[in-house]
């Protein structure tokens, strides 16, 4: 694990809570806001390691909640929950493709707002539903899919700008004597 890594996820999903919370062009254009924790739990998951999945689940989850109607702490259960079976099942799943990327962030940003509201349901909280609430379930899934190939795209940008890669030796050296024949 690299904390670079860590730190680029952590410091993305801080700022993607802040600008779900300060900017409300898209809610107000689709009548939903497009969650971008997901997403970032679905690149977390598939490259990097649990513990910046843990991280990512209890600072993104706290954070959204601060900013937004929740209460505190709903939100981690739900990204932990998502976080750690695609981290258990990494091996299995095809993690460079783009098309596996967006339906795994369709899949995600579907599950986290069920949970969400399922905990809340549990907790005794009544939450408007109605027919907007389908609406706004399909707007998250669809921008979360979106978003999530994006994610992979960009930190694949930061870890080639920004990690130093060794040098790779090749396997033909000039200076290799060949023997021949019996000797």
């Amino acid at each position: 694990m690299n904390w670079l890594n860590t730190a680029l996820v952590l410091g993305a999903a801080f700022l993607a809570v802040f600008l779900e919370a300060a900017f409300s062009g898209v809610r107000h254009l689709l009548g939903a806001q497009i969650d971008l924790l997901p997403p970032l739990m679905v690149y977390a998951a598939l490259r990097t390691g649990t513990i910046t999945v843990v991280l990512l689940a209890v600072c993104g989850g706290l954070w959204l909640d601060s900013l937004s109607a929740n209460p505190l702490g709903v939100t981690v259960l739900p990204l932990f929950a998502i976080g750690l079976t695609l981290d258990l099942k990494r091996e299995l799943i095809l993690r460079d493709q783009a098309f596996a990327q967006f339906i795994l962030g369709l899949a995600a940003s579907a599950v986290a707002p069920l949970l969400r509201l399922l905990i809340l349901l549990t907790m005794g909280h009544a939450p408007m539903l109605g027919w907007g609430t389908l609406w706004q379930l399909v707007v998250l899934s669809v921008g979360g899919a979106a978003a999530t190939p994006a994610c992979f795209a960009l930190f694949g940008w930061l870890d080639r700008a920004l990690v130093h890669r060794g040098a790779v030796q090749p396997s033909f050296r000039a200076d290799r004597e060949i023997r021949r024949g019996k000797g």
